[in-house]
């Protein structure tokens, strides 16, 4: 589906609409294998491209973005831009931390993020340098019947003319002209760090969406004026970070670690609290062990942990952690132990000797997972779970645990 150039700012020439028979066609083949599907004749008046396009996107859609997957309504571009979109959850939390009279999204892409942030502003504009996107994203804003402003140009250039607003929400993109993906700040389109005295100057709070792969200590040194910094997971994989600039503010950067489709609560801290804490070492392992959960991995709060809790950590380096009575309120995995042992060639037969399956995890350890297996004789199962790791002496062990009711309790996407 092509559409032809148009300014910045202009009303689509025609309204894109799926027709009933196209319709319908999807309807039926939604959960279809979509290349043995092009291979087959679709019925007469069926848009066939289009619609096996729409089902593909439907299908990525279906978890990530489940409202607009149910929408029939709604028109999809293709693969890279379902990919890069974020997902419902994180858009909705994202829309929690902003609000004011006017919005702009500078790097609009699919528009999830533009749909569910600018439900928090009066007046909302999306920026966009594809001229395919922008018009499939009026198209999908008349249908979800939000009134969105649509700007077909670079952020830079949108930047260089609009009147000052509220909120600026960037998401560059991360992959270079060869389609290899980035991580750095200045290898992504537009380089934001390069932008953000005119972000600045332009828009009182600018919220910045970047890679879970991005060292954040560097970005730091990047960025100025961060005030917050969100480190988001969704169902135990960390997904973004989000950096919320704002214009003269002079405090301390606050961390906040989410793991957004779990009960798992989330974890407020400033590098201060964790950089001027005493890290409590455990002598070794009691009735209960704890995994941070990876926004919490990935924001660096380890020896803080340690003090906001009753908990005491196994090894420098080994981010696991121990305690005598539960502690419910841990942000991640929470496992009973059941026993553990020195790692040597008895602990088959003293600690495992029942084990056939189980999920085993190597934190801090000299063996992979699959190493690890081949040597204990041990298949991929969930009933069980083993911890190998390094305890403060140096000393390597293997912890055999279950889950806690509250772990059991984590949310299916």
């Amino acid at each position: 589906m092509a559409f032809p150039h148009r300014p910045r700012g202009s009303e689509p020439e025609e309204v894109l609409i799926l027709n009933e028979t196209t319709k319908q066609f999807i309807r039926e083949n939604l959960n279809a294998d979509v290349p043995t599907l092009a291979l087959k004749k679709a019925p007469v008046g069926t848009d066939f491209s289009l619609a096996l396009r729409q089902i593909a996107a439907r299908q990525l859609l279906q978890k990530k973005v489940p409202e607009w997957a149910e929408n029939e309504g709604l028109l999809f571009p293709a693969h890279l831009s379902i990919e890069q979109c974020s997902s419902e959850a994180t858009a909705k939390y994202k829309a929690n931390l902003l609000e004011g009279k006017t919005f702009v999204d500078l790097t609009g892409g699919l528009g999830v993020d533009t749909y569910y942030l600018s439900q928090q502003f009066q007046q909302t504009d999306y920026v966009e340098r594809q001229t395919e996107l922008c018009d499939l994203a009026r198209h999908n804003f008349e249908v979800l019947g939000t009134k969105i402003n649509v700007w077909n140009e670079t952020a830079e250039d949108y930047l260089n003319h609009c009147e000052p607003k509220d909120c600026f929400f960037i998401d560059p993109a991360r992959r270079d002209e060869h389609g290899r993906k980035t991580v750095s700040i200045a290898d992504c389109t537009p380089d934001v760090a390069a932008l953000q005295d005119l972000l600045l100057q332009k828009a009182k709070k600018v919220m910045v969406k970047l890679s879970p792969m991005l060292d954040i200590s560097k970005a730091l040194t990047e960025f100025y004026l961060v005030k917050d910094v969100h480190v988001v997971a969704v169902a135990n994989e960390c997904k973004e970070l989000d950096f919320i600039l704002e214009r003269d503010y002079q405090g301390t950067t606050q961390f906040h670690c989410v793991n957004l489709l779990t009960p798992q609560p989330d974890l407020h801290f400033t590098l201060e609290e964790e950089q001027n804490c005493t890290c409590r070492m455990a002598d070794g392992v009691s009735n209960y062990l704890y995994e941070p959960h990876p926004a919490v991995m990935k924001g660096g709060c380890f020896k803080l942990l340690t003090e906001r809790f009753d908990i005491f950590k196994l090894h420098k380096n080994s981010n696991l952690y121990t305690s005598e009575q539960l502690v419910s309120d841990f942000p991640g995995r929470i496992f009973k132990v059941e026993g553990w042992a020195p790692f040597n060639k008895k602990v088959k037969q003293s600690l495992l000797a029942d084990v056939e399956k189980a999920s085993i995890a190597v934190r801090n350890f000299p063996l992979s997972v699959a190493e690890l297996r081949k040597k204990l004789h041990i298949a991929d199962g969930d009933a069980i779970y083993l911890f190998a790791t390094t305890l403060k002496g140096e000393e390597k062990v293997i912890i055999r645990t279950k889950k806690t009711a509250s772990d059991e309790a984590v949310f299916k996407v």
